[in-house]
């Protein structure tokens, strides 16, 4: 005769498993938002400007900043530089990530 299944532990195991990965991904996303030097923003501006991005369905808008942001992790990836090299290469280059997308929705 087989062992019965413990479901009851399976079940806890599994929501502790995905706790741990939410709190990596809110973890992970705090580091993202550090790393591009974002964090020099209120939470307000933050929020609007993913309010932004999520609600943007231009896909040629979208896939630039695909295209950009895999360029970012490719260089980040490549540097040897020190972590205020990257955030202050991350600061310059936000401020004209972020205009377009203003510029953008304001002509539309």
């Amino acid at each position: 005769m087989r062992k019965p299944r413990d479901y009851d532990s399976e079940l806890k195991a599994l929501e502790d498993k995905a706790k741990e990965l939410k709190i990596r991904k809110v973890q992970q996303l705090g580091e993202l938002v550090i790393a591009t030097g974002a964090d020099s923003f209120s939470a307000d501006e933050l929020a609007g400007a993913l309010l932004v991005l999520a609600e943007t369905k231009d896909a040629a808008k979208r896939d630039a900043w695909t295209k950009r942001g895999a360029a970012f992790f490719r260089g980040r990836s490549r540097r040897s530089g020190t972590t205020s090299d990257r955030d202050a290469g991350g600061a310059q280059a936000l401020p004209g990530s972020a205009q377009p997308p203003s510029g953008g929705t304001g002509a539309a």
